[in-house]
Formats: C-alpha cells, sequence, structure tokens
C-alpha cells in the first residue's frame, strides 16, 4: 500500500485531485503541491462516494499545515497528528460529514413521506366518491320509495 500511494500521489499534478481504483478499493489524491509540497491519500472502499473522501482530504491537509510547523517535514516519523483519528471517525459515515449528502438525504426521505402522503389523499378521494355515488344511488332509491308510497295510497282514501 504505501508504494502505491506513494506512486500515485507522485503522479498526481500539483494541485489536482483524482481517484485511482485498486482492486476492491478506490485511493482518493490530493496533491496539494505549493510551498509545502503536500499531498494526501485515502484509501476507501468502491462504495465510498468521492465528494465526501476529497472534502475530507483537504480538511485534514488545511489541518495538518496550521498545525505541524513546516520545519518537521524532513522527519515524518517525529509528526504528531492526533486529530486524524477524530476526521477519520467522523468521515466513517459520509452522509453525517458531508453538509451536501446530508440534504440530500433528508430530501429523499422528504419525497417518500410526500409520495405516501399525495397517495393517501387520493386513496381518500377514491373513497369520497364512493360514498358521493352511494348516496346519489341512496337518493335515487329513496325517490323511487316515495313515488312508490304515493302511488300505493292514493289508491286508498280515507274518509
Amino acid at each position: 500500500m504505501s508504494f502505491f500511494t506513494k506512486t500515485i500521489s507522485e503522479r498526481t499534478p500539483q494541485g489536482q485531485r483524482q481517484s485511482v481504483q485498486e482492486n476492491n478499493y478506490t485511493a482518493h489524491v490530493y496533491n496539494r503541491g505549493g510551498a509545502e509540497q503536500l499531498a494526501g491519500v485515502i484509501i476507501t472502499d468502491q462504495e465510498y462516494p468521492i465528494r465526501p473522501a476529497f472534502s475530507l482530504l483537504t480538511k485534514l491537509l488545511d489541518d495538518f499545515t496550521a498545525k505541524v510547523p513546516q520545519s518537521s517535514y524532513a522527519t515524518p516519523s517525529a509528526i504528531s497528528f492526533p486529530e486524524i483519528n477524530t476526521y477519520l471517525q467522523k468521515y466513517q459515515d459520509p452522509r453525517q460529514a458531508d453538509a451536501i449528502m446530508k440534504v440530500q438525504q433528508e430530501l429523499d426521505e422528504t419525497k417518500i413521506v410526500l409520495h405516501k402522503t399525495i397517495e393517501s389523499v387520493l386513496q381518500r378521494g377514491e373513497k369520497i366518491n364512493d360514498l358521493v355515488d352511494r348516496s346519489n344511488a341512496l337518493s335515487a332509491q329513496s325517490k323511487m320509495f316515495y313515488k312508490t308510497a304515493k302511488k300505493q295510497n292514493s289508491c286508498c282514501l280515507i274518509m
């Protein structure tokens, strides 16, 4: 893995991002370049979305350059950056870490609820139509009953 990450970080142009698939994994690379000459590589499964992966790399590199002095880059084993564990924990669920994905998930859930509500309203409308039809039929039957009763009562007059 270290040869793979070193190779793809060297082959990624400065200021560029790219994703490389290898077996069942995807390596996301961000070569920041600049004065620091930093590159970040994160290896994920193929199902992990690209957007949160690059967001994580950007935040890690920003935080790293802010907290670790450039003079310590020469001895990587001496660098202590415990914040990486916090970032990795936070980005385990990409939907919670990426604001746009979170909003998209909420929109999808709202859309599902709206579809169910519309379906229930349509079913209620059908039930109301059935009730109107039954009411009309009952009204017609009561008119027929009234006419029949009136005919029956007209032949028999009580004096």
